[in-house]
């Protein structure tokens, strides 16, 4: 089938990959590829850091999201030139409290990982500290989660994109309009048009802004959730000290260091909503004195970058993921999972396009599977009109 995907972020990208993989005829539509959320994003492979309370069927889908990573990388590893680097390191994660609430908070939600199934762990603090020797003094508590992984988005992102240039159409053009129907259009802002069998709406908050009726009022739904990063250098004698990724509760803050293995690190992340897209100095200073009191050795690392990007909120924090009109699939919505739901988010995909081709068929068993994993990501929870929400 000829597909178009909008948007060339981690989800775009994989979607495009999948659908490839699958036999499609894909267009990928996006005018500057991986600059917008993934090019700021941490890549914490960790559904159990990311597991809630009240979010169990989420947490179920990041779980078997993370679980699809070794085959999808390996696979994408298969298309790439020998020694071209995905940027996948399996590492596990540190999950840290600093005072007395935070061990509080973090009892509760290691009760909820035991109760979901999740891997998790409780160590003392000097267990903690016997594995990276680079934590402070003040922690109160310490949480192994080993199968929490990290990936690089730029490198994932570059590997992806390498793989795709002469096995698909790239269009570095601005999607404005989306049209469907039995064969759907885009509409780019350069006045060109795109034809296809099915299209693919992954490009993040962009989503809300095209033009042409989806189904839902995106408008409405999604909204800019900010935050800043910091990418900072190690140096040499303390570089090798930092192993895995540490997640941290800082007076109830949440703030992580992802080591990538060449000295860098990268310490992200606040969550603001408001309309200030630039890099906020309030978010910046609670950053690195948080990060300070989990590790007081950052004070002698150096800066190397400092930016924000905003990332596609919903109202329940779940995903938008599914066919809305006819021709027309959305994968939006992914706030902070967006790199950690790409793989299971493609397979979706996949799966809703074959569906599309045969509209009258029953999916497959897998595909079934697919479909009711995807059941918290459904978007006609938030459809508006009766009657538009799917083909």
């Amino acid at each position: 089938m000829r597909t178009i995907v909008i948007g060339a972020g981690m989800v775009g990208l994989t979607c495009a990959w999948t659908l490839h993989r699958d036999g499609h005829d894909v267009t990928l539509v996006d005018p500057a590829p991986a600059s917008g959320a993934t090019h700021a994003a941490g890549g914490m492979l960790t559904p159990v850091g990311e597991a809630y309370h009240g979010e169990d069927e989420l947490t179920a889908f990041l779980l078997a999201s993370s679980r699809r990573y070794p085959e999808f990388v390996e696979d994408l590893a298969a298309h790439l030139s020998p020694g071209t680097p995905t940027g996948y390191v399996r590492s596990g994660t540190l999950i840290c409290g600093v005072d007395a609430a935070d061990r509080g908070h973090l009892a509760d939600l290691h009760a909820l990982d035991l109760r979901l199934g999740l891997h998790s762990e409780q160590l003392t603090t000097r267990e903690a500290r016997r594995l990276e020797p680079l934590l402070g003094p003040r922690l109160t508590c310490a949480y192994l989660a080993p199968d929490d992984h990290q990936v690089d988005p730029r490198v994932l992102a570059a590997a992806l994109l390498a793989a795709l240039r002469g096995r698909v159409e790239i269009v570095e053009d601005a999607a404005r309009a989306v049209h469907p129907g039995g064969s759907p259009r885009v509409d780019l802002a350069s006045g060109a048009a795109l034809d296809a069998d099915v299209v693919v709406v992954a490009n993040g908050l962009g989503a809300a802004t095209l033009d042409g009726d989806l189904g839902i009022d995106l408008a409405g739904v999604l909204r800019p959730v900010h935050g800043e990063v910091v990418r900072m250098l190690a140096p040499p004698s303390l570089a090798p000290l930092l192993t895995r990724t540490i997640r941290g509760l800082v007076e109830g803050r949440p703030v992580y260091l992802i080591p990538r293995g060449d000295g860098r690190v990268l310490l992200g992340a606040t969550s603001r909503e408001d309309q200030v897209a630039a890099v906020n100095t309030g978010g910046l200073h609670d950053l690195l004195v948080d990060a300070v009191r989990l590790m007081p050795a950052i004070r002698e690392f150096s800066v190397e970058e400092v930016l924000a990007r905003a990332r596609p909120g919903t109202p329940d924090n779940a995903p938008i993921l599914g066919a809305t009109a006819p021709g027309v699939i959305l994968a939006t919505g992914l706030f902070r999972h967006g790199i950690l739901a790409s793989p299971l988010v493609a397979a979706v995909v996949a799966a809703l396009v074959r569906q599309q081709g045969d509209p009258a068929g029953a999916p497959s068993e897998a595909d079934s599977e697919l479909l009711d994993l995807a059941r918290c990501a459904d978007p006609r929870r938030f459809a508006s009109t009766p009657g538009k929400d799917t083909p």
